[in-house]
């Protein structure tokens, strides 16, 4: 998906399966969730499978230089694949949780909820890639869904850019919105997973939670990725785009 609604000044966004979007901003280009992988069965556990349905829209030589990745967790090929772990080592540095961090070594970056980094623009301006909360399902799933982050991009001249990552839950959202709010661009990472894990409960928005996220966010613009490509996702974009026109929220969607 091109975002064919984008202002002068604005984020680009390129959306190219499942998790993974291409984001142009301040001259940089960034990178979330690599999955590059073909379809097929990935494992995520002894005798636990995910289902990747389809390829991505571009392969990674098609992408051209990335300057960064903003990867929201390490643990879930449908996240970070194959080659997306191949991805990471050629570019200069991947923003992760701090637990990837340490387990990815190397280039990567360890960001905690609320803390900073900059990014140097082409133009001489830097870019500040903030770390968000997250949460990947019911309150304390974090034993068994692990640690996930969110972004949050910054510049004195550009718009603001939020970033979800896997997240099921709006407080993270509000906290977000107090803090960075409103926001130009929300990405955010859909498609209702649950799991028998936690009887059901969700393990990422649905659409109706994501048209709540986006009035929270006073969003003027919502670009939606994690709903196609997997088998897992319970909500693909027609269901997510039925959310938003029932809240009266359509003219917010990207195309």
């Amino acid at each position: 998906m091109v975002n064919t609604k984008t202002p002068a000044g604005a984020a680009r966004v390129r959306v190219l399966g499942g998790p993974t979007a291409l984001i142009e901003i301040g001259g940089l280009r960034l990178l979330t969730d690599p999955t590059f992988d073909a379809p097929g069965q990935y494992e995520v556990g002894p005798g636990q499978f995910l289902t990747k349905t389809a390829g991505p829209a571009a392969a990674p030589a098609e992408l051209g230089p990335v300057d960064a990745v903003l990867l929201s967790h390490d643990e879930h090929p449908d996240n970070l694949d194959t080659s997306g772990r191949a991805l990471l080592g050629t570019v200069p540095v991947v923003f992760v949780t701090e637990s990837g961090a340490q387990r990815l070594g190397g280039n990567a970056r360890g960001l905690a909820p609320w803390q900073s980094a900059q990014l140097s623009r082409p133009d001489g301006g830097t870019l500040t890639i903030t770390g968000v909360p997250a949460r990947h399902g019911p309150e304390g799933c974090e034993p068994f869904t692990g640690d996930v982050i969110g972004f949050v991009l910054t510049a004195p001249d550009l718009p603001t850019v939020y970033v979800s990552g896997d997240n099921a839950a709006l407080e993270p959202v509000e906290a977000i919105a107090e803090r960075f709010g409103p926001v130009d661009t929300a990405l955010l990472f859909a498609g209702a997973v649950r799991t028998p894990l936690f009887d059901g409960a969700l393990l990422t928005i649905d659409g109706a939670m994501a048209a709540q996220a986006a009035g929270i966010l006073g969003a003027r613009r919502v670009v939606v990725a994690h709903v196609d490509s997997w088998g897992h996702f319970t909500e693909g974009r027609a269901e997510f785009d039925a959310a938003f026109a029932a809240a009266g929220l359509t003219s917010l969607l990207a195309d």
